[in-house]
């Protein structure tokens, strides 16, 4: 993706965070709250309510749906969840960040990275950060705000039964450094602690590993259809077809019987944990 693409798509993101903040000041502002009050209303600091309104922050869905009940505004702001989301996301994946918010099941295979779902905010913020030619600090924290917004989804009421396969090789690479790396391997604990999220690390030393053509995304949607994900290098790919799919499907079958269990998976984190 080249430098004018990404300027245009951050320039059309801060724009739609831009309205969103307008908005959200006058509807505090006619409420006659200050940002104080509006922030102790919906567990916010005054300074992040501030953000919000002066568009420097992506305001998740939970808060969105918060203040226009606070406020009043009627679904005024509520309207604009989706597109706020969305704005916020490279162009290439919109689709496949929709599917996902509307997703039952969830299933990724990952040998580059922590998956998205499940990164810290140091580790996503690391990622963006080497991406080449660079981001501006702006499209960053862009970004890192629409990745942990993204990980609502996981822990939302209808919360979809997720796994993750990860590559010993992403649990290993120090991304942001050592301490950012220990604070992810942290962070994958907990999640997989969770009932409706599965994690299983593939050992380096397996012979056979059915994902070496890369990683990719099942998603099962409420409606019963099941889609394929697939990105390299910034070129996605969402796969519809039956049979392309189903093939994906059986790859990550066997993927997760050639991987550790689940409990073998999280003594193995803590083992990596434990090392110096």
């Amino acid at each position: 993706m080249d430098d004018e693409v990404r300027e245009t798509e951050h320039q059309v993101g801060a724009g739609m965070l831009c309205v969103f903040g307008r908005q959200l000041k006058l509807l505090r502002e006619r409420a006659g709250m200050d940002r104080a009050r509006l922030g102790a209303l919906s567990g916010y600091s005054a300074s992040t309510i501030a953000s919000f309104e002066q568009g420097r922050r992506i305001p998740p869905p939970k808060f969105i749906d918060q203040a226009d009940d606070v406020l009043g505004a009627g679904g005024v702001l509520g309207a604009s969840k989706e597109e706020v989301a969305r704005a916020h996301y490279p162009a290439f994946f919109r689709d496949a960040a929709r599917l996902e918010a509307e997703a039952v099941e969830l299933h990724v295979y990952a040998n580059q990275a922590v998956p998205g779902l499940l990164q810290t905010e140091e580790y996503a913020r690391a990622v963006f950060m080497m991406m080449r030619p660079p981001m501006d600090d702006g499209l960053i924290e862009q970004r890192v705000g629409a990745r942990l917004a993204r990980q609502e989804v996981l822990s939302s009421r209808d919360a979809p039964l997720a796994s993750f396969v990860m590559d010993e090789a992403v649990l290993r690479r120090p991304i942001g450094g050592r301490a950012v790396l220990r604070g992810q391997l942290e962070h994958v604990l907990l999640m997989g602690a969770r009932r409706n999220i599965e994690i299983q690390v593939m050992p380096l030393d397996r012979e056979e590993n059915a994902g070496m053509a890369g990683p990719f995304t099942l998603i099962e949607t409420k409606e019963g259809r099941r889609i394929a994900y697939a990105e390299v290098q910034n070129v996605s790919r969402l796969q519809t077809e039956r049979d392309r799919v189903r093939v994906l499907e059986a790859k990550y079958g066997i993927i997760r019987a050639q991987a550790l269990t689940p409990r073998e998976s999280t003594a193995y984190v803590q083992k990596l944990l434990g090392e110096p």
